[in-house]
């Protein structure tokens, strides 16, 4: 049996930091260089800027993405591919890198500096790739429970698997929604300034 799960698990942590590096500037530049002033006189909404910048990143993440699937065809060639289990994997990759888009949006639309933005959707990222897993294995109970629901790591391996469960399909829609409604107030915030 041919598996791309080594590849996944790189990916898994290669978007990890490749995606803050991705969405540090989109909004944090515009602000620095007073563009943003420009962007928002047009006749778009707050929504559709974010929408905007968080699919052209999206579509930036899944090109990268879709060079890689020469590795599915030489496994394909090697032996024999479970095809559910490649194109979950794919999706879960998709997913969680959607949802780093949306928390990277947030952080670059809270300051003006695209360094602080880097660092804080890092840290922002690092609590749901991590830390929500490892004080899961700290508590019991019904913390424990809710800590390692909170874990992107739980959800992605689960989609990664071959297994598409609606809770992980909410948990990703939801932290999507999340960012980018936290940005879009972020920006409605600046301009009530």
């Amino acid at each position: 049996q041919a598996t791309l799960q080594s590849f996944f698990g790189i990916a898994y942590w290669t978007l990890f930091f490749f995606t803050p590096a991705l969405t540090m500037r989109l909004l944090a530049e515009e602000k620095k260089t007073g563009t943003i002033e420009l962007l928002l006189t047009k006749a778009v909404t707050d929504r559709q800027v974010v929408m905007g910048k968080f699919l052209a990143a999206f579509l930036l993440v899944t090109t990268a993405l879709a060079f890689t699937f020469p590795y599915v065809i030489t496994l394909a060639y090697i032996g024999d591919i479970d095809a559910g289990e490649i194109v979950c994997g794919y999706a879960g990759l998709a997913l969680m890198s959607a949802s780093y888009i949306s928390i990277g949006i947030y952080a670059s639309s809270l300051t003006n500096n695209q360094i602080v933005a880097f660092l804080l959707s890092m840290s922002i990222g690092l609590f749901f790739h991590i830390l929500f897993e490892v004080l899961a294995s700290n508590f019991t109970g019904v913390t424990a429970l809710v800590l390692s629901t909170l874990s992107l790591n739980n959800h992605f391996e689960s989609i990664s698997r071959g297994v598409v469960d609606t809770r992980d399909l909410i948990y990703f829609a939801s932290l999507i929604f999340l960012g980018l409604f936290l940005a879009e107030m972020s920006l409605t915030k600046r301009n009530l300034n």
